[in-house]
């Protein structure tokens, strides 16, 4: 891959939270130890939040151990073997450069499990809060090469949502996340997200739905942490931004708010033809299950190619089909600094999963497509 032309941008990097970043950013007297903290358990380190076991270092602080000892990755972990490059920004940037990568887009690593553990909306809004402040500062020394991803809660309060949304434009970050999918009494199809909606597009904030970040049932905490998920519940871990994302485009989102783009993060891309070709079929051939009808002859897939984009990793098999996705719509992403993410080895990667592809596609996939989306120079 020819660096000398094309800046390789990394759609879906992460930061590992440091231990001091809620306890420093958050009021203790009114929160106590509901705070999200660390403490060290049989030698490894656990985060605790709101009084609940949320996760343990482990394989978000392991990249590159899978090229040379796999069977050493772990669930286990202590934050002293973080990557200096998960919570320092020019160690982060040096770590990019090691790579070959110009630019990446941040996201968080344990903040995502946050959004599935922690139950009350307004305490999940204040850590929200302080973590997108804290990610405002570790982007600001490299405001060219570091694009990060404000953490959003709606839930309850669509006007809290809308002014947080707003603030995190304000102090420069680049996108904000939602929930993969909302509480399970609600869908992103109904009209009380309509204002957020708006806002997002006026705001040119581009929303991302990110693996692992569904919010919990409604007056029911979450399923007691399982610090290794099943093969079973991995290999299926796009169900949830399926459903979002055909709640959002049959009910007309994308046609009412044309300029508002919606990423799909982390959830690989060769199921996403045959979900192109359902939402179609659905569209015109079970009018009565979706009563809402686009404009003229737009169909579903037309608003996924205009308005939805995806960041994978390393699915060959999407690339292949890359012309029915949407050769303008796929970002890559290197996972850093998680266990399965390509670093330092995402040129090699790369090269493998691109072989025979056009230069043109190759300047798009691995670049283009994600400066436009988050305004990269």
């Amino acid at each position: 891959m020819p660096k000398s032309k094309v800046k390789v941008i990394s759609s879906d990097s992460h930061i590992v939270e440091p231990p001091d970043l809620w306890l420093e950013r958050m009021d203790k007297k009114k929160f106590g130890d509901r705070v999200p903290h660390m403490e060290r358990e049989k030698g490894a380190d656990w985060w605790y939040a709101d009084h609940r076991k949320v996760n343990t270092v482990g394989s978000i602080t392991q990249a590159g151990l899978r090229f040379e000892r796999p069977q050493d990755i772990t669930n286990e972990g202590k934050f002293q073997d973080v990557f200096k490059g998960g919570y320092d920004p020019h160690a982060h940037v040096k770590d990019m450069d090691i790579d070959g990568v110009y630019g990446g887009v941040v996201y968080p690593s344990i903040g995502l499990a946050l959004y599935r553990e922690v139950v009350d909306p307004a305490f999940t809004r204040e850590i929200f809060a302080a973590y997108n402040d804290w990610l405002a500062d570790f982007c600001s020394p490299h405001p060219d090469r570091l694009k990060g991803v404000a953490m959003i809660n709606i839930d309850d309060d669509v006007e809290a949502a809308i002014s947080e949304l707003k603030r995190c434009a304000d102090i420069g970050l680049a996108g904000a996340m939602i929930s993969s999918h909302p509480r399970a009494a609600e869908r992103y199809e109904m009209p009380l997200y309509e204002p957020f909606w708006a806002a997002a597009q006026d705001l040119n904030m581009p929303l991302a739905l990110h693996v692992t970040t569904n919010r919990p049932e409604l007056n029911k905490p979450p399923l007691e942490i399982k610090v290794k998920r099943t093969g079973a519940e991995v290999a299926n871990n796009d169900y949830w931004v399926r459903v979002s994302l055909a709640h959002i485009i049959l009910s007309g989102v994308p046609e009412r708010f044309p300029n508002l783009k919606f990423a799909n993060v982390e959830h690989e891309l060769g199921w996403i033809p045959f979900f192109m070709n359902r939402l179609d079929f659905v569209y015109t051939e079970r009018r009565q299950s979706n009563p809402y009808r686009f404009k003229g002859d737009t169909l579903p897939s037309d608003f996924m190619k205009r308005q939805v984009y995806h960041s994978f990793q390393e699915d060959a098999l999407g690339v292949q089909m890359r012309h029915l996705i949407g050769v303008d719509n796929l970002m890559w992403g290197s996972d850093y600094p998680h266990a399965e993410s390509t670093f330092p080895q995402s040129q090699r990667i790369l090269n493998e999963i691109l072989e025979g592809v056009p230069p043109t596609e190759r300047a798009k996939i691995v670049g283009h497509n994600s400066a436009k989306v988050y305004n990269f120079a």
